[in-house]
């Protein structure tokens, strides 16, 4: 568990160190990579998207909400019930209004909540991951849990400001791979 711990430790500094120019430098070059990636996979209209928690430095993925909606694609977000550590999934547009809940994550206003078998893509937020497909979040699990439970043929995309690790060894059995992650100059693909 110690690797754990240093990766989320040194990752989150790595993040901030690149100051708020170059995350939305990297943020809008992610967006133009999944745009591309989309334009060749054409199939995909459901799409369950994190939003940034800004005092993590995370990815700003309202970027791609703009993106997505205005391809006429379906796009959802999770409401974190941190009691029960499940998310839950709730449709959001280019129009929805969003609150910060009491962990900084953008959450809306008003919602219609879904079923999660309609996902077809859900991008997951990362810390780190490796050459083989392994993540590290922030260690409370929700997107594990979340993720389990969804069909084998949703694919699960990280977006990341940096090139993987080469292996993370304190991987455990619950933990789910991504299928690919998206970076600014590209994309990696696991399996």
């Amino acid at each position: 568990m110690e690797e754990k711990a240093e990766l989320r430790k040194r990752y989150k500094e790595k993040r901030k160190s690149l100051g708020p120019e170059k995350r939305g430098e990297y943020s809008r070059q992610i967006v133009e990579q999944v745009e591309k990636f989309l334009a060749a996979q054409n199939r995909f209209q459901h799409f369950h998207l994190f939003l940034p928690i800004e005092k993590l430095f995370e990815i700003d993925t309202f970027l791609l909400l703009d993106s997505l909606t205005k391809a006429g694609k379906q796009v959802y977000t999770s409401i974190s019930d941190f009691e029960t550590g499940n998310l839950m999934s709730v449709k959001i547009d280019s129009k929805t209004t969003f609150i910060l809940d009491d962990w900084g994550i953008p959450v809306p206003n008003e919602f219609e909540k879904v079923g999660d078998e309609i996902l077809e893509v859900v991008f997951v937020p990362l810390l780190a991951y490796d050459l083989d497909g392994n993540r590290i979040g922030y260690g409370k699990g929700f997107y594990d849990k979340f993720l389990s439970g969804l069909s084998s043929e949703v694919l699960k995309i990280g977006l990341s400001y940096f090139l993987p690790e080469v292996s993370i060894s304190a991987i455990e059995e619950h933990d789910v791979t991504l299928d690919l992650c998206i970076l600014p100059s590209g994309i990696i693909e696991f399996k």
